[in-house]
């Protein structure tokens, strides 16, 4: 069964696997939130394109988040019209190595490895069915991308094979990160832009936490990634508790879009105003009513305010419906075992788990990435 596991391509990873929606890297936000609006997928992959197909390559991928934290910087909420117009470019993070074109004939193995490398999306061709030995120049060849969330997934299918260390509590396993971005309740969402761009670049999250370091709930790109691009001026207006209350259950309450239209008038943000406004009036990025599966007994959550299980959003009136995020962060705690905690964060389709102690004091945060390295460690004796 371990060299079975070994022995696995990314082919086997990739069935079923959508072909990528892509955008040439000249396309501008304008023209890139468009695409993210009308996808059931967070992201869109930005493309160096070529004549030669040969040649095109993915060189990134952007989300809602990147455009909400461009149009934070005052000069783009004084006239974000303007702001949408430049190059998608623009919002590409200058880390080298995030996304990676592979083979389908590349091991899990060394998928794993290139993700511990700091890789984030896997881009690999989807193998099509040719015929007449001709391919239509205008026909593409279609790629998919993997995550470190498919990896994971696929390894739950044999977690058997990682006994005991699958048992062993993940403070056991030394996986737990003191190391987290966090901000206190009081402070102004904006002071955590920056750390909002860093948490969607390491796949994590900012935590909301009071004084004494009890956490509160969080600010999470994956929550971000299902409102719209007009949340910016409600990170630029809002306290931090306010926010998660602004971008929770799909839907803002009507006392605090009016404290952002106040403020942005205040500021004389006319751009974002307009823009807000607009957006408001055209539904905002309202919830519409879902039935939602209980979250199972071994789950746990710090929830911020007893807001309505998640439904179903859509950015707009015109939005593909998708699943609502809310601001209340999951937990574990330091004797939780790693079966438990990957499977939570799958469940909840996050890249990591908050740690706290029993009194909810944090404690630190594990990811897909931390996990994936106590795999890789184990497979050196399965071999």
């Amino acid at each position: 069964m371990a060299v079975s596991l070994l022995s696995h391509e990314l082919s086997d990873l990739c069935l079923g696997k959508p072909a990528l929606r892509s955008l040439s890297i000249t396309s501008t936000i304008a023209e890139a939130l468009e695409v993210l609006k009308t996808s059931d997928d967070n992201f869109v992959s930005i493309w160096n394109c070529d004549d030669d197909e040969c040649c095109s390559r993915c060189v990134g991928k952007v989300c809602i988040v990147d455009v909400i934290c461009y149009l934070c910087k005052d000069e783009n909420l004084v006239s974000p019209s303007i702001a949408l117009k430049q190059p998608v470019s623009v919002l590409l993070p200058k880390i080298p190595g995030l996304i990676i074109h592979v083979e389908p004939s590349c091991s899990l193995l060394e998928a794993i490895d290139l993700i511990l490398e700091g890789a984030q999306n896997l881009v690999v061709p989807i193998k099509t069915k040719v015929f007449n030995n001709k391919r239509s120049k205008q026909q593409q060849k279609p790629f998919c991308w993997l995550t470190q969330e498919d990896i994971i997934r696929f390894l739950l299918s044999s977690i058997g094979l990682f006994s005991p260390i699958s048992s062993f509590s993940i403070d056991t396993l030394n996986i737990i990160s003191p190391n987290t971005l966090t901000i206190e309740y009081h402070s102004p969402a904006s002071a955590a832009i920056g750390a909002i761009s860093r948490a969607l670049v390491k796949q994590s999250s900012v935590a909301v936490v009071d004084s004494e370091r009890t956490l509160i709930g969080e600010i999470s790109p994956f929550t971000l990634a299902c409102c719209d691009e007009t949340v910016a001026a409600a990170l630029k207006t809002l306290s931090s508790m306010d926010l998660m209350a602004y971008i929770d259950c799909g839907g803002p309450p009507e006392e605090l879009v009016k404290v952002v239209s106040a403020k942005l008038k205040e500021k004389n943000m006319n751009g974002m105003l307009q823009h807000f406004t607009v957006s408001m009036s055209c539904g905002g990025f309202s919830s519409s009513s879902s039935s939602d599966e209980e979250y199972s007994s071994s789950s746990m959550a710090v929830q911020v305010s007893p807001f309505p299980r998640p439904g179903r959003i859509s950015r707009s009136m015109s939005y593909s419906a998708r699943m609502v995020r809310r601001s209340e962060a999951i937990v574990c705690h330091p004797k939780s075992s790693l079966v438990a905690v990957m499977i939570q964060a799958i469940a909840h389709r996050v890249n990591y788990v908050w740690v706290i102690e029993e009194d909810c004091s944090l404690v630190g945060i594990v990811t897909f990435s931390d996990m994936l390295k106590v795999v890789r460690e184990s497979f050196e004796t399965m071999a």
